[in-house]
Protein backbone atom coordinates (compact mmCIF):
# COMPACT_ATOMS: atom_id res chain seq x y z
CA UNK A 1 0.00 0.00 0.00
CA UNK A 2 2.67 2.27 0.85
CA UNK A 3 4.19 2.20 -2.48
CA UNK A 4 0.71 2.55 -4.19
CA UNK A 5 0.36 5.93 -2.72
CA UNK A 6 4.31 7.12 -3.72
CA UNK A 7 3.19 6.17 -7.19
CA UNK A 8 0.45 8.29 -7.17
CA UNK A 9 2.07 11.32 -5.36
CA UNK A 10 4.63 10.70 -8.63
CA UNK A 11 1.76 10.76 -10.77
CA UNK A 12 0.15 13.90 -9.64
CA UNK A 13 3.60 15.81 -8.95
CA UNK A 14 4.24 15.08 -12.76
CA UNK A 15 0.59 16.15 -13.27
CA UNK A 16 1.52 19.49 -11.54
CA UNK A 17 4.92 19.87 -13.40
CA UNK A 18 3.04 19.70 -16.44
CA UNK A 19 0.74 22.28 -15.47
CA UNK A 20 2.55 24.25 -14.15
CA UNK A 21 5.03 24.80 -17.74
CA UNK A 22 1.70 25.71 -19.49
CA UNK A 23 0.59 28.32 -17.49
CA UNK A 24 4.62 29.67 -17.31
CA UNK A 25 3.61 29.73 -21.38
CA UNK A 26 0.69 31.47 -21.09
CA UNK A 27 1.68 33.78 -18.65
CA UNK A 28 5.09 34.43 -21.07
CA UNK A 29 3.03 34.69 -24.07
CA UNK A 30 0.82 37.25 -22.13
CA UNK A 31 3.61 39.65 -21.33
CA UNK A 32 4.15 39.50 -24.89
CA UNK A 33 0.89 40.55 -26.01
CA UNK A 34 1.20 43.09 -23.44
CA UNK A 35 4.30 44.57 -24.87
CA UNK A 36 2.98 45.06 -28.25
CA UNK A 37 -0.46 46.95 -26.65
CA UNK A 38 1.54 48.94 -24.82
CA UNK A 39 3.59 50.27 -27.62
CA UNK A 40 0.59 49.98 -30.08
CA UNK A 41 -1.20 52.38 -27.38
CA UNK A 42 2.23 54.70 -27.44
CA UNK A 43 2.11 55.09 -30.83
CA UNK A 44 -1.46 56.03 -30.42
CA UNK A 45 -0.83 58.13 -28.23
CA UNK A 46 1.90 60.64 -29.57
CA UNK A 47 -0.73 60.41 -33.16
CA UNK A 48 -3.57 61.50 -30.86
CA UNK A 49 -1.26 64.27 -29.56
CA UNK A 50 0.64 65.37 -32.69
CA UNK A 51 -2.71 65.88 -34.53
CA UNK A 52 -4.27 68.05 -31.52
CA UNK A 53 -1.64 70.24 -32.16
CA UNK A 54 -1.69 70.74 -35.41
CA UNK A 55 -5.94 71.17 -34.78
CA UNK A 56 -4.96 73.91 -32.22
CA UNK A 57 -2.58 75.80 -35.53
CA UNK A 58 -5.75 75.93 -37.66
CA UNK A 59 -8.41 78.57 -36.62
CA UNK A 60 -11.60 76.59 -36.16
CA UNK A 61 -14.66 77.72 -38.41
CA UNK A 62 -17.67 78.96 -36.59
CA UNK A 63 -20.89 76.17 -35.77
CA UNK A 64 -23.18 79.08 -36.90
CA UNK A 65 -21.13 79.81 -40.25
CA UNK A 66 -23.14 79.15 -43.24
CA UNK A 67 -21.12 77.00 -46.19
CA UNK A 68 -20.27 79.21 -48.86
CA UNK A 69 -22.79 77.51 -51.48
CA UNK A 70 -26.18 78.61 -49.62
Amino acid sequence: MNEERIIELEIKQAYQEDLIQALNQVVADQQKQIGKLEETCKLLHDKIKSLASSMSERPLLPLDERPPHY
